[in-house]
């Protein structure tokens, strides 16, 4: 089922088998729109019975780094894919020499380094937060003297959701952030604090015949780190999204991206924009797409790394996202069971990630709230007390 294009990339056509790296969520939703294009599913993934070998044909139970697997994961697939940055990019870089991984290894090599990730945006052409690469408590002090504080110290590799980092507001916690974050044996950035207005995100996508597009711009809200909604369209001007729109797009072109690759940044009160994090796979600030636009990012993922025509990424209503964690799930099932009717002019998408156990502060799924007013979904949220812990503190 394997064709040749035009351009001479790989065409991998309706029926092939797609081969997942990892069966977390992001994994689950990749195959459930893969399904619907008639593609079929193989995952490897250590967790049995994990969230995308619940929908997949097949899992491999194996850990990432178990060479046997992965190359019977190759041998099972067409085309391969990774659904999380932290895939030790040696085994992608084995497995580009058993089955066709058109993302390569290249990227995730650049993203799971926080140092070379933002060299690389830099050589794109785009700005981010002023930052100095730390070696010791000597040359953090240093830094800490020229950037100001607050700083924000993080580690190079590793570090999701807010770990791996120390928020630094005088000199004299130095020497204690650098204690800390020095133990995971790891290159120490140290960035500038950015006065953001807001936190946004995009999500592009890029084939190998070179198409790109993005989707619209999500305004991101975060409690403790990790994220709580997403907003689309993001409240700010159109000349900001469009700018951010195209900001993404400039980055999926200069860094060869095959696949989706989110782009997180902050826009300051002056309307300027930072890039902060990238991430070469589908993204949680991206669950809104599901409902609210013409493709999703996870069908997009598969018409790209497929080299199929992208999607149209037209918005085609408001929506708010809004995730649940573990200590709300019981809440909204509660919630479930006493509603008659939703409420005029909102429409509730329920999407839950198949997890065995519901544990505190984990990602057990999301809503997709889909209306003509965005006041309206967010007083939905406040009022429905299923997250009151996370509204009290925005």
């Amino acid at each position: 089922m394997i064709k040749k294009s035009v351009e001479e990339a790989l065409v991998i056509m309706p029926g092939s088998t797609i081969g997942v790296l990892g069966g977390g969520q992001l994994g689950r939703m990749l195959a459930l729109a893969g399904r619907h294009m008639g593609y079929r599913f193989v995952t490897l993934d250590p967790i049995e019975n994990s969230p995308c070998g619940q929908v997949a044909d097949q899992q491999i139970v194996a850990d990432y780094c178990d060479e046997q697997a992965a190359k019977q994961l190759a041998q099972l697939s067409d085309v391969i894919t990774y659904e999380f940055e932290n895939v030790d990019a040696s085994v992608a870089d084995m497995l580009m020499t058993e089955s066709y991984v058109p993302q390569g290894s290249k990227l995730l090599y650049t993203t799971q380094h926080r140092l070379r990730e933002k060299r690389a945006i830099e050589a794109a052409g785009v700005r981010v937060a002023p930052y100095e690469e730390i070696a010791d408590l000597a040359q953090l002090r240093a830094a800490i003297g020229r950037l100001g504080t607050p700083c924000i110290l993080k580690t190079a590799t590793g570090g999701y959701d807010g770990k791996g980092q120390w928020v630094i507001r005088s000199l004299d916690e130095a020497e204690a952030a650098y204690t800390e974050l020095s133990r995971a044996k790891t290159e120490l950035v140290l960035e500038q604090f950015v006065r953001f207005e807001r936190e946004l995100s995009v999500i592009a996508a890029r084939s190998p015949r070179g198409e790109v597009k993005a989707f619209p711009v999500s305004e991101n809200i975060h409690v403790d780190n990790i994220l709580h909604l997403s907003i689309v369209p993001a409240r700010t001007t159109e000349a900001i999204r469009q700018k951010a729109e195209q900001l993404a797009a400039q980055i999926a072109a200069s860094l060869d991206v095959v696949g989706l690759i989110a782009v997180e940044m902050f826009l300051t009160a002056e309307g300027e924009l930072y890039v902060n994090e990238l991430a070469p796979r589908p993204h949680n600030s991206g669950h809104y797409t599901m409902e609210a636009c013409r493709t999703s990012q996870f069908e997009q993922h598969i018409r790209a790394i497929c080299n199929l025509p992208l999607g149209s990424t037209e918005l085609l209503t408001p929506v708010v996202m809004v995730n649940l964690l573990g200590q709300h799930v019981g809440p909204l099932l509660e919630w479930l069971s006493v509603q008659t009717a939703e409420a005029a002019g909102l429409s509730v998408k329920i999407h839950l990630y198949g997890k065995q156990e519901a544990k505190v502060q984990r990602k057990m799924g999301h809503l997709n709230l889909l209306t003509n007013d965005i006041d309206q979904a967010l007083q939905w949220v406040e009022q429905t007390q299923i997250w009151a812990r996370e509204m009290s503190k925005i």
